[in-house]
């Protein structure tokens, strides 16, 4: 009997021991998402970013100037394409008077860069831009001094050198019935400033680097849409001697590029390649890529690289100003000439030839 007690109790020590000797289970983990299922956002949850806005102030002349004001539109539309800003050309009829009331009307439109073509004005962006730090300001072919104006400058008198060089080799070369003997070239400014003079000097400085004697004549036709003005002036410059007349006058150049064509001389273009207007007459054009500048300053608004307080310059080192091709003229023109004016051109850039600023004297 003792023996049978016996059994059921070693049968209950070993299933203890069992129990004992065993490793407890441990508890299922409980389940957490992924770190990066966490950390990714829902689409609601990233803000939109608004993009820029530009304002272009036209200057004189208006859109439709074929030279100037029609090339920055451009590069303003560019960008808008490119780069996705919002962009508005600002017109008015009387850019000069208005002038101040344009920069604040835009200002207060809550633009993030306002753009002036206008060289006039210099006085009322100094004036306005305090009122408005936390808009950006560019104007072309003038400083202003303020934290947040950003100053578009064009040696346009490197320019211009190259076709006063060419004009005055051009004027008295034989062979070519657009031009006579006389030693006169002319040129036609717009309103009568620093920043157009900055042209005409330049020009008659590269006709006295090519020969002393020979005479420039200078007229204003105090304006920059009036083509009968600038035709006039032409036929003038011409009764004179002068076969090839420079015209820095916007649209008021169309006039003088109907003069070259009715008296078989030669024009020269300005800002943008207009040798297309008249072909055959329109001798070359001074190259002022507007375009490129106001694109570049855009884009760097765009990125977030664009400052107040610089002045960005661009001349024949940076590829701004220069001549056109020559695309209906260059068979008119012996290589030599061509070559000259490329060995004057490199000589301004490293340097050797220094044309005058007015803007800064």
């Amino acid at each position: 009997m003792f023996k049978k007690a016996l059994i059921p109790l070693v049968f209950l020590v070993v299933i203890v021991a069992l129990v004992a000797c065993s490793s407890p289970v441990p508890a299922p983990a409980e389940e957490k998402p992924a770190a990066t299922e966490e950390a990714k956002p829902t689409a609601t949850e990233v803000p939109a970013v608004a993009p820029k806005k530009v304002a272009l102030i036209i200057a004189q002349g208006g859109l439709g100037d074929r030279s100037y004001n029609d090339l920055a539109y451009s590069g303003l539309q560019k960008a808008a394409k490119d780069l996705g800003v919002e962009i508005k050309a600002i017109e008015s009829p009387d850019p000069v008077g208005e002038g101040e009331q344009l920069l604040r009307t835009a200002a207060e439109s809550g633009f993030d860069l306002v753009i002036t073509l206008e060289y006039s004005h210099f006085d009322p962006l100094a004036r306005v831009a305090p009122d408005y730090p936390d808009t950006l300001f560019g104007i072309v072919n003038i400083a202003v001094d303020q934290p947040n104006v950003v100053s578009i400058i064009f040696k346009e008198q490197e320019g211009s050198f190259l076709a006063g060089a060419l004009a005055a080799m051009v004027t008295t070369m034989d062979g070519n019935p657009k031009v006579n003997p006389d030693k006169v070239i002319g040129a036609i400014g717009g309103v009568q400033s620093a920043g157009i003079d900055k042209f005409l000097v330049g020009y008659e400085e590269g006709a006295h680097y090519i020969d002393p004697d020979i005479e420039v004549l200078k007229a204003y036709s105090q304006g920059f849409g009036d083509p009968a003005k600038g035709k006039e002036l032409t036929l003038a410059m011409y009764e004179k001697g002068a076969d090839i007349v420079y015209q820095v006058a916007g649209g008021t150049g169309e006039g003088v590029f109907e003069a070259a064509e009715e008296k078989n001389h030669y024009a020269i273009g300005v800002d943008s390649d207009q040798d297309y207007i008249k072909p055959g007459y329109i001798l070359t054009s001074m190259l002022k890529h507007v375009d490129v500048a106001i694109y570049d300053i855009v884009s760097r608004l765009n990125d977030g690289t664009l400052e107040g307080g610089v002045t960005v310059e661009y001349g024949l080192k940076e590829d701004g100003v220069g001549l056109s091709p020559m695309k209906y003229t260059k068979d008119d023109v012996p290589q030599e000439f061509l070559d000259r004016v490329d060995e004057i051109r490199l000589k301004i850039i490293d340097g050797e030839i220094l044309v005058t600023d007015v803007t800064k004297e």
